[in-house]
């Protein structure tokens, strides 16, 4: 069994964010870390082994931050025709533990707008029909520009009518290993100036108000996997009412 680490590290060194939404991590050694034993017992470095305390880390961080999972409640209060918005923490378990498929959109340059055919074209290359439930993973060009400073302005995107093509099949939960799952935000911001359209800008967010479905960004490796014949694990960290939740997403499968 392999299993395939999908994730990217949290880090505040790796520009996968822009400058205002990046974390910041404070690392604390061991020798750092031992007034809070002395806060916390009393003990004095000398009684500890080898006179050193503990390592911990501070981190000051949006649920959007790294590899995440965006809850209905992200894009919009409502969702299914006028349900409350689930938050992250009510949203069921068994949505993130699920087959999984790969789309290989690599081909498709950046700032593509995504369209149902184009779905349905990487589908029939693969030979798969989708199932009620199944993970989608689009694997795109913005896998190549992790870790350069353009990578969350390098991407596709999938708005209302690709988004809708997917959940209307029973699909509950995509991802991409783009910054987001709509357009760039510098391309997209271009088109609303251009067109002074507001229904273009986040298109793909916006149509979860209408199907309730979760988006894994910022994913990893993905060309590392087969199109299908995996398992998506993907469990979001329970935050009380939040829009989103970190996840160490991994994809299982037989070698």
């Amino acid at each position: 069994m392999r299993f395939v680490d999908l994730s990217m590290p949290l880090d505040d060194v790796v520009p996968v964010d822009p400058p205002f939404l990046r974390p910041k991590i404070e690392y604390k050694d061991h020798t750092a870390g031992l007034k809070d034993m002395y806060a916390m017992y009393g003990i004095l470095p000398s009684q500890l082994r080898d006179e050193q305390g503990l390592a911990a880390e501070t981190v000051h961080i949006t649920t959007h931050a790294g590899t995440h999972v965006d809850a209905p409640w992200h894009y919009h209060p409502t969702m299914n025709g006028g349900e409350k918005a689930w938050t992250i923490d009510e949203i069921p378990l068994d949505w993130f533990f699920r087959p999984g498929v790969k789309l290989d959109l690599r081909h498709l340059p950046n700032g593509h707008l995504v369209m149902p055919e184009d779905i349905d074209a990487e589908l029939d290359r693969i030979g798969h029909t989708l199932q009620p439930f199944d993970i989608v993973l689009a694997n795109t060009v913005a896998a190549a520009a992790y870790g350069r400073d353009d990578y969350v302005e390098t991407g596709i995107g999938f708005g209302r009518e690709a988004t809708l093509h997917l959940t209307g099949q029973g699909v509950r939960v995509v991802g991409t290993d783009a910054w987001g799952w709509d357009l760039p935000v510098g391309i997209n911001r271009t088109q609303f100036e251009e067109t002074g359209d507001p229904t273009i800008v986040w298109a793909g967010h916006k149509a979860g108000a209408d199907v309730g479905y979760c988006q894994i960004e910022k994913l990893q490796n993905l060309e590392d996997l087969p199109a299908t014949g995996f398992t998506v694990a993907c469990f979001p960290a329970k935050v009380r009412g939040a829009s989103a939740g970190w996840t160490r997403a991994v994809a299982i499968f037989d070698e």
